[in-house]
């Protein structure tokens, strides 16, 4: 028992790192075997379900995105990111380490602009900057002790049900492809603020991502709420922590303006 207690120590004060916002973090997995896990999932994805062939979805989605991408620090940027709209009826989207960015098709009958979408998929692009997936494996590996789990994902054999289980976990995906599971509030709250940044960075209106939380309350009305907000919190919460930043965030906007950056995305 002593034993298993140094080791998870050690562990702690090795892995120690430091999210966008200040926060610290425990990270135990490296980048290359979420980006990894995070490109292979996304290919399982893509045969599984079905992807939209509307071009001008795509073209609308991929250029939201791209504005956004082009907005990230240059290591970020420089990946291969791929965007793709998978042709599904519930309003959800997700960004997978590796560069790997998904959109349902149901998400654009919910964020009605430009700049809703584009407060969707910056907080969706801030989990994974903000290492979210990375920090939820390592966690589960410091709470089980998990050494041998360790040695396993540092070789990338990730075949097993509970090492793919944890990974999947950590990625923000159920064990089945697809299937959206929670973040923390804490990862919701940074995803949040680093995403409305990030928006209004690419010279998005970061405004608008008020009216998309209301938009998310009125489609929850009297019937089963959209998928994205049955993994988020609720609106009326989110709207006033996102209004505490609203300040900040539009003077990114002016300065991504007055640099020319103003796109010109349209469906």
């Amino acid at each position: 028992m002593k034993k298993l207690l140094v080791i998870i120590l050690v562990m702690a004060l090795t892995a120690c790192a430091t999210s966008p916002t200040g926060r610290k973090q425990l990270i135990l997995i490296g980048d290359q075997q979420m980006n990894q896990m995070g490109v292979t999932t996304f290919q399982q994805m893509k045969t599984s379900q079905k992807v939209s062939n509307n071009r001008n979805k795509q073209d609308y989605v991929q250029c939201v995105s791209f504005a956004i991408i082009n907005a990230l620090p240059q290591n970020w940027r420089e990946q291969n990111w791929e965007v793709v709209v998978f042709e599904d009826d519930s309003a959800n989207a997700f960004a997978l380490p590796g560069g790997k960015i998904g959109v349902h098709t149901g998400l654009l009958n919910v964020a009605e602009t430009p700049s809703q979408l584009a407060a969707v998929l910056g907080h969706e692009v801030a989990h994974v900057l903000s290492r979210h997936g990375s920090e939820r494996v390592s966690i589960q590996l410091a709470a089980q002790a998990g050494m041998q789990v360790a040695d396993i994902m540092s070789r990338q054999k990730v075949e097993g049900s509970r090492e793919r289980q944890m990974l999947m976990v950590g990625l923000g995906l159920g064990a089945q492809v697809g299937v959206m599971l929670p973040f923390s509030r804490e990862h919701e709250k940074e995803a949040d603020r680093l995403g409305l940044y990030l928006m209004a960075s690419a010279g998005f209106d970061p405004t608008h991502s008020i009216n998309l939380w209301q938009n998310m309350d009125k489609a929850s009305q009297g019937k089963r709420p959209p998928e994205f907000l049955s993994t988020h919190p609720e609106p009326k919460n989110r709207i006033a922590k996102l209004t505490k930043f609203m300040g900040k965030a539009l003077e990114y906007e002016q300065q991504a303006q007055s640099q020319g950056l103003n796109p010109q995305c349209s469906l």
